[in-house]
């Protein structure tokens, strides 16, 4: 599996964006994808995840409330949209797929056997 992400860019804090992560090939139910960021200086970090089959989501701390998953079937495709971004969520963010992945580690980047290239976020103050 092949992943592709995109929708980054240069947003004022407050502003939004939505990157999209589209893998190559039909996902089995078994898969979780995930977007992880990491900032200069910084370990990468869990940002959001969503269970192919059932859609669950689960969602950082820092950016519940904030980020909303969705997904395209028919595209393969996992949309994040960030609302009221703000400075700190400057990062470069991946997309991740991974397969029967349990709850208990869902936020480990370890947990993920796919992923793709990272896609530059910068929120200006």
């Amino acid at each position: 599996v092949q992943l592709q992400a995109s929708g980054g860019g240069l947003v004022q804090t407050g502003g939004s964006l939505r990157l999209s992560c589209a893998a190559s090939e039909q996902l089995s139910s078994r898969y979780v994808m995930g977007w992880f960021r990491q900032a200069p200086g910084k370990e990468r970090e869990f940002v959001a995840a969503i269970r192919w089959s059932a859609r669950t989501t689960y969602y950082a701390a820092s950016v519940k409330s904030r980020f909303t998953l969705s997904r395209d079937n028919a595209k393969n495709t996992v949309f994040l949209q960030m609302n009221s971004l703000k400075p700190e969520d400057t990062a470069v963010y991946y997309c991740a797929a991974g397969s029967t992945i349990i709850v208990s580690q869902i936020v480990p980047a370890d947990s993920y056997t796919h992923w793709g290239r990272g896609t530059q976020v910068t929120v200006s103050s």
